[in-house]
């Protein structure tokens, strides 16, 4: 027999927050999509302001403005600034589930929040370094994220209640 746990919010607000879960999914999806496209039609030039940087962070904080605005590869462009809505996506699923005050939830959601953001610091070390396990750990990190999401999506009842 399943335990029974009566959530102390609204059943409006665990709607809304299963609602976010399905639609950071899909963007998720989505963005994985762009990912490929960018990852098979985008050439990223050897030579960008971030390019091999000594220090990751500081080329962290180089890539990111080169890719959206500098960088003028449309596919990569949308690629990054969605990356970025997925990180807030992502945070406020967090902040949504510590909220409603269900544990198990909370963890899923924090779960999720550092493959998005694992996803993101390696999409960022591909553009620097050029090295391809950077892709591979930003696939690892957004198959995380869709698992944590999937995982969500199951527990968390549309009725408010489980």
């Amino acid at each position: 027999m399943a335990a029974v746990y009566v959530v102390s919010e609204s059943p409006s607000r665990v709607r809304a927050f299963r609602g976010a879960v399905f639609g950071n999914m899909l963007v998720l999806l989505v963005q994985f999509l762009l990912g490929m496209d960018a990852n098979l039609f985008v050439k990223v030039p050897g030579h960008h302001p971030a390019s091999n940087a000594a220090n990751y962070f500081g080329g962290v904080a180089h890539v990111i403005p080169w890719a959206i605005g500098d960088g003028a590869l449309g596919l990569l462009r949308i690629h990054v600034v969605l990356g970025l809505l997925l990180v807030l996506g992502s945070l406020s699923l967090v902040f949504q589930a510590a909220r409603l005050a269900e544990r198990s939830w909370l963890i899923w959601a924090i779960v999720g929040a550092l493959g998005v953001i694992g996803a993101g610091f390696n999409g960022a070390s591909f553009l620097i370094y050029h090295h391809d396990f950077s892709s591979m750990l930003m696939a690892a990190g957004f198959a995380l994220a869709v698992f944590a999401y999937a995982v969500l999506s199951y527990i968390v009842p549309a009725e408010g209640r489980h």
